[in-house]
């Protein structure tokens, strides 16, 4: 035995030196619906109430429980703004969940947790009549922001 450590420990990075800036994220996921749930949910007549509603709740609540979620997430000071917003394409639910922020470190995961947890909710309040969904693609867009600057999926 080399007297090494069998593995690396974890961490936390320490972003303290950091210069706070301006930081945006942007992710997508899509869950697969059939049509006619699909229409029933924009039309507002499922079972359990105004789906894309409580889907936009369950995102923002989503963005903020993330470093609670995620083990070596930081904690943010404040975010500023988490915007949930719907797509309907053929035989799936589109969700996009943008998250910004002022801060030390950038908001991809609060991003990628509010997308999560808003398809969830679709899945949640669909699942009596499709209990079939299946969430996929789960992704980041987009990111601004830090040292790194703009980073765009595809650029």
């Amino acid at each position: 035995m080399s007297g090494e450590p069998l593995r690396k420990p974890v961490r936390m990075v320490d972003v303290g030196d950091k210069p706070p800036t301006k930081r945006t994220a942007l992710a997508m996921g899509r869950i697969e619906l059939p049509h006619e749930v699909i229409r029933d949910v924009l039309e507002g007549r499922m079972e359990k109430g105004d789906v894309l509603a409580v889907a936009q709740v369950a995102g923002i609540m989503g963005a903020k429980l993330t470093p609670q979620l995620v083990p070596l997430c930081h904690t943010l000071p404040g975010l500023e703004g988490v915007d949930i917003r719907f797509e309907a394409g053929e035989g799936e639910l589109v969700v996009y969940a943008e998250v910004r922020c002022t801060g030390k470190t950038g908001v991809e995961m609060e991003a990628m947790s509010a997308c999560v947890a808003a398809l969830l909710a679709v899945y949640d309040m669909c699942k009596a009549r499709a209990p079939g969904a299946t969430i996929r693609e789960v992704m980041l867009l987009e990111k601004t922001g830090g040292k790194s600057g703009r980073w765009t999926r595809d650029a």
